[in-house]
């Protein structure tokens, strides 16, 4: 990261920490030549909102993932009851411009919810997400309503199989997975696959039973996420899930794009300063066979704007 990048943002002034070096390696230029069919899309140096349009485009748009007259979800970190510089949920901006992006591919509904830690009315509002999501055409829904959650059954998972799942997540069409990259107290880091556990009633089962492995077998349900999307412009490099103070955060300005969570995942923990088999959950789900976290056999789109 350019230095005076870093310290021209007065919210990051006196960070205990240091990133140099995190983006050297990940976002090199490949010296394979890709023509199509990237399976991750990786940005850096831009807005986020801006990010998006350029790594969606390189992925066909969302016309590839999203068709006319579909019931879209779009599932941002909304757990907490903080501003978008903290770091603590997606940044309200990329949510606008997804939610943006499948109106104009044709989606007839385009719906967002979080089940959040803090209390969800505040937590709406404080992010930014739930006016966000209003201005572009969007319906945001609380996920605080047990009534909501219907009971599903994960073939194939080893402790988790059984689960209460939102039904926004069961009807829709098209579901964009949108967590924020952070650390995280009890996995080190939470990207795509832990943003998943705002979908589901009882969290406190995935803590009391093996969270990792949790983590890893709600991949296994029937309904993934279409597309995932990872908010890496504020990240929280300690103190997470929930954050201290602005001293946490890191402006990475920075972005992934995937379909398949264990890719993003790994690309996120790069992009962290961690290899992906410190992160037990993306070590398990890549040997459950639910995705790939070798990079190395991934045909990556790498953009610096």
């Amino acid at each position: 990261m350019d230095r005076r990048d870093f310290l021209k943002t007065g919210l990051l002034a006196g960070a205990s920490f240091a990133v140099p070096g995190i983006y050297g390696s990940y976002f090199a230029k490949s010296s394979k030549v890709f023509v199509s069919n990237y399976d991750l899309v990786a940005i850096k140096n831009g807005e986020p909102e801006v990010m998006f349009d350029k790594g969606i485009e390189q992925l066909g748009g969302m016309k590839s993932f999203v068709k006319k007259n579909q019931k879209v979800l779009v599932k941002p970190n909304i757990g907490w009851d903080v501003i978008p510089e903290r770091g603590g949920n997606t940044n309200p901006k990329l949510v606008k411009r997804i939610i943006e992006h499948c109106f104009d591919a044709g989606a007839k509904e385009v719906y967002v919810f979080d089940h959040t830690c803090d209390d969800w009315r505040r937590s709406y509002a404080s992010s930014g997400i739930e006016r966000a999501v209003k201005d572009a055409g969007g319906k945001i829904v609380s996920g605080d309503t047990e009534n909501y959650y219907q009971d599903v059954t994960i073939t194939g998972a080893k402790v988790l199989t059984k689960e209460k799942v939102h039904e926004l997540v069961l009807e829709s069409d098209v579901f964009i997975n949108v967590p924020i990259l952070k650390s995280h107290s009890s996995t080190r880091l939470t990207v795509s696959m832990k943003n998943l556990m705002g979908v589901v009633w009882d969290r406190g089962y995935w803590h009391r039973n093996n969270l990792h492995q949790c983590i890893a077998d709600y991949g296994m349900f029937k309904k993934k996420p279409t597309l995932n999307v990872v908010d890496a412009y504020y990240v929280m490099k300690q103190n997470g899930p929930r954050g201290v103070s602005l001293n946490d955060i890191a402006l990475m300005k920075s972005q992934i794009i995937s379909s398949d969570m264990v890719s993003a995942d790994a690309a996120a923990a790069k992009l962290f300063g961690l290899e992906p088999d410190t992160v037990s959950y993306i070590k398990i789900a890549d040997s459950m066979g639910l995705g790939k976290k070798d990079l190395s056999s991934l045909n990556i789109k790498r953009l610096i704007l």
